[in-house]
């Protein structure tokens, strides 16, 4: 595989640029690729793409966190250097929050860790939920010289997101009123809030950026949906209140940062680059049976890049980090082929079940666009349920066929259709990635655990189609497919487990079912190799 395979790898808790090397750490099971018996473990990259697993960081073995040592993140604390902020589970089952520090700060590799006696650092109080209080963020320091954290909770139905300040990160203070909160969103699990610039479109912003030209990002992951939102607002440090911008909806109708099989996702600023890192979980949407027969389960994607969109602000577009391309190998490109209704084109010359291809559309007159129902403003996964990669409309759909075999018995379809909305008279263009045809297996058995889950994934993509092309990139990666449209303005994930298109047996291809033809500007698709030193060393 291309990416980090974490033998049951459960969700990052602290990724970190350190002494020269990337550190991930993330929730894991010894004993099985199950849930339970988490620790914290760990493993170091020179560059993002090769990685070594080290000792684990922490584990259950004191009062504070002896039922469990859940995520939480990591900060560089000037004079301190690494402190880890994470959430213990004590004997009563009560969420509380620690810290823990490196036994060696000059350590590059931080391969020991001490766990204080005077912990715990926060505890919920007698107003606060004590079985839903969790996931602490990465801190700040503020101009008044308090150092700032967020913790994620909630309150019945509310998600609520508490503010912590501390002057020298061991007494914390809970604020008199939440950062923020949302009612009908439920517990906000690994909350994420961080900059982004409004006029530099090319570099990140470190959490303590408060100068002009900014905007705050909110982002959560809801327990009682498992996906995430964000929003984009403006913090107000004096108040410590963030108010969303309103420009997006603040609740489950909210952007996403990828709306696909990704959740617990968390940032970093990179310093060696200058740059805000996206890292997110991707379940396994097999049996459990499968998992344990394999022997792990889950999975970071891809770490990518986080930017404000400089078309309109008003959300995030995010990338592939450029190291992934150093496992580029056989090339191909396909240039200015009209594809008609009906038509599929086999991209020969690469390894499709490992893959990275880049394609530019092109779709001319956009007079036989399909109407927008307005009805789905907010629904694309209902859209793309009954308007499928093999439902012929006027623009579209269109895009690639991964992981397929060539009679098409197995396929997973990664495809854009073009709609007209007449309330605003300017195109809606829906991105589908479809697992529902990706293989042979069944759902089967009454429990959840023994169901294969093959769903659709959809967003809605803000293009305005004026020079009439859109992009899409997709890497592939046996059982992911991960997609980015329009340059990175929607993100898809998909796991998927073909049982024919497997290896040498799988196909890619560009496809077209609706009646306009569309033209491919430009295809450009490599075979990605291995990296030179995997994860899977994890023990």
């Amino acid at each position: 595989m291309l990416i980090v395979v974490l033998i049951y790898g459960f969700w990052e808790t602290g990724p970190l640029y350190y002494k020269g090397f990337y550190h991930l750490f993330y929730q894991y099971n010894t004993k099985g690729a199950v849930w339970g018996n988490i620790v914290w473990a760990h493993s170091v990259s020179k560059d993002l793409v090769n990685w070594e697993a080290l000792e684990h960081a922490i584990y259950p073995s004191k009062w504070f966190d002896i039922k469990g040592t859940w995520s939480g993140s990591i900060t560089l604390v000037p004079g301190k250097g690494p402190v880890i902020l994470y959430t213990g589970i004590n004997q009563n089952e009560t969420q509380i929050q620690n810290y823990a520090i490196p036994e060696d700060p000059s350590d590059k590799y931080l391969r020991r860790w001490i766990k204080p006696d005077d912990n715990p650092v926060a505890m919920p109080d007698y107003t606060m939920n004590g079985s839903d209080f969790r996931d602490p963020t990465t801190a700040w320091l503020s101009k008044d010289g308090h150092w700032r954290t967020l913790v994620g909770s909630r309150r019945k139905h509310r998600g609520i997101a508490y503010i912590y300040r501390s002057r020298d990160f061991r007494h914390w203070v809970k604020a008199k009123h939440p950062v923020h909160s949302k009612d009908s969103t439920g517990m906000w699990e690994c909350p994420d809030f961080f900059p982004v610039s409004t006029t530099d479109f090319e570099n990140g912003l470190d959490l303590d950026y408060a100068g002009p030209n900014a905007k705050h990002v909110l982002k959560v992951s809801l327990d009682m949906t498992r996906y995430e939102y964000y929003t984009l607002g403006k913090y107000y440090p004096k108040k410590d209140r963030y108010v969303p911008n309103g420009e997006s909806p603040d609740g489950w109708d909210g952007l996403r940062f990828d709306y696909g099989n990704f959740y617990a996702s968390k940032t970093f600023f990179d310093y060696k680059k200058n740059r805000r890192i996206l890292w997110g979980w991707a379940n396994e949407s097999d049996t459990v049976e499968d998992d344990i027969s394999k022997g792990w389960a889950g999975l970071q994607v891809i770490p990518r890049t986080v930017l404000l969109d400089s078309a309109n602000k008003k959300q995030l577009v995010f990338w592939p980090i450029e190291e992934i391309e150093s496992l580029r190998s056989s090339y191909v490109r396909m240039n200015n082929k009209d594809i008609e209704m009906g038509q599929r084109l086999d991209v020969k010359g690469i390894t499709p079940a490992q893959a990275d291809v880049e394609v530019t559309f092109k779709v001319g007159s956009l007079e036989k666009a399909e109407p927008f129902d307005s009805s789905y403003t907010y629904k694309p996964l209902d859209l793309c349920r009954v308007k499928g990669a093999n439902v012929t409309g006027g623009v579209g759909p269109f895009g690639l066929i991964t992981l397929a075999t060539p009679d098409l018995e197995e396929y997973t379809p990664v495809f854009f259709r073009v709609f007209k909305d007449t309330s605003t008279n300017k195109p809606k263009v829906l991105m589908c990635s479809d697992a529902r045809p990706s293989s042979l297996k069944q759902d089967r058995g009454p429990l959840k655990q023994d169901r294969m889950y093959k769903p659709p994934f959809a967003g809605f993509v803000d293009v305005d189609l004026t020079d009439g092309r859109i992009s899409l990139r997709s890497l592939i990666d046996h059982s992911v497919v991960e997609s980015f449209g329009a340059l990175g303005k929607t993100v898809i994930t998909s796991r998927v487990y073909p049982v024919k298109a497997v290896e040498e047996n799988a196909h890619l291809y560009v496809f077209n079912n609706g009646t306009q033809t569309v033209n491919v500007k430009s295809l450009d698709a490599w075979s990605m190799e291995r990296p030179l030193q995997m994860n899977n060393g994890a023990t």
